[in-house]
């Protein structure tokens, strides 16, 4: 993330609102179209470049992608995936060449509101209409540049990379299977977290507060940036995926009963279970081994629904990790 003072236009206060008065749930969940003639951001499949998904090869196998390339034709429209802030040139090559041009597109300013959504992503291999300012959802952001010049053969695209290296795939094409992971790790779907909830289910709303992600906290002053699944207190808890533990995390800072947790983290994965005692703080744990247990919520919040808090290392929502758990 870069740092810019919040821009005070229609669009933001309109998004802003937007964000503060829905759930979720209710918001767009995906980006718009970013170039002409790929209505559905179809993402370049492998050439004798290489392939076009997150962690797909890089360097001979000593490197992996950390963006997206969303196929593009030479000279196409470039549009917008989402209103927000431009910042830029980016030159990913840094050697001059017909291609090495981009820019950065964030919305919000973490700094003036951090307890918002948001994104940040660096778009590369296009010619901004312009660098710095605000831009619209949809509206035209430039054009693709020719590739075709430097890598002739090659399917040309648009290298779409999250300023944070997540995978930004789901937001490009939702419930869309564009390509093939490389890795079974890397297919978004983590495991059951708890006994007794096979689908991950999210708490609701009790005299607490809700459970789900932007929910308000601090009587509206804050957002949460975290998604809370149902577990029971005493209950076995289980790793959503394969990875490396990292620990203890204290949530609270006051030694309570459910002032425990762990951090996780894997191939494209980072995240932070809390309310919980794990068996142990640091190694290598398997997707679906057990992890631990879940701490006596009701012994610190009496009638809560109990919960595991979840929250991506990122801060940005889990919540579609969790839902394609679902059946699993």
């Amino acid at each position: 993330w870069s740092i810019f003072s919040c821009f005070s236009s229609l669009p933001c206060a309109v998004f802003a609102k937007q964000l503060d008065a829905h759930p979720p749930q209710q918001q767009h969940r995906h980006w718009a179209q970013i170039c002409s003639g790929n209505p559905t951001n179809r993402i370049r499949g492998c050439d004798r470049y290489g392939c076009g998904n997150f962690g797909a090869d890089r360097d001979s196998g000593k490197g992996k992608h950390a963006g997206v390339d969303v196929i593009c034709s030479d000279g196409a429209t470039v549009y917008a995936p989402f209103s927000g802030q431009l910042s830029g040139p980016i030159r990913f090559f840094h050697n001059g060449n017909a291609i090495d041009d981009g820019t950065q597109l964030m919305f919000p300013d973490p700094a003036s509101s951090p307890s918002l959504p948001g994104y940040c992503v660096k778009l590369v291999c296009i010619h901004p209409i312009r660098y710095h300012g605000q831009i619209r959802r949809g509206q035209r952001l430039g054009k693709m540049l020719p590739m075709q010049k430097v890598y002739p053969g090659i399917i040309s695209h648009i290298h779409v990379e999250n300023c944070d290296h997540s995978d930004p795939t789901h937001l490009l094409t939702p419930g869309k299977k564009s390509y093939v992971p490389p890795l079974p790790q890397q297919d978004g779907r983590w495991a059951a977290l708890c006994a007794g909830n096979p689908t991950n289910e999210i708490r609701g709303c009790d005299k607490y507060g809700c459970g789900y992600y932007g929910a308000p906290r601090r009587d509206g002053k804050g957002k949460h940036q975290a998604v809370d699944v149902i577990c029971a207190d005493g209950a076995t808890v289980y790793a959503p995926f394969s990875g490396q533990l990292s620990g203890p995390v204290k949530f609270f800072h006051n030694g309570n009963a459910i002032d425990d947790g762990v951090q996780i983290r894997g191939a494209g994965f980072c995240v932070k279970l809390l309310c919980i005692h794990p068996i142990k703080y640091s190694g290598q744990i398997s997707k679906g081994q057990v992890l631990g247990r879940m701490l006596p919520m009701q012994r610190v919040f009496p009638g809560i629904t109990s919960h595991i808090h979840v929250e991506n290392c990122d801060h940005s929502d889990p919540t579609s990790n969790l839902e394609r758990g679902k059946g699993q």
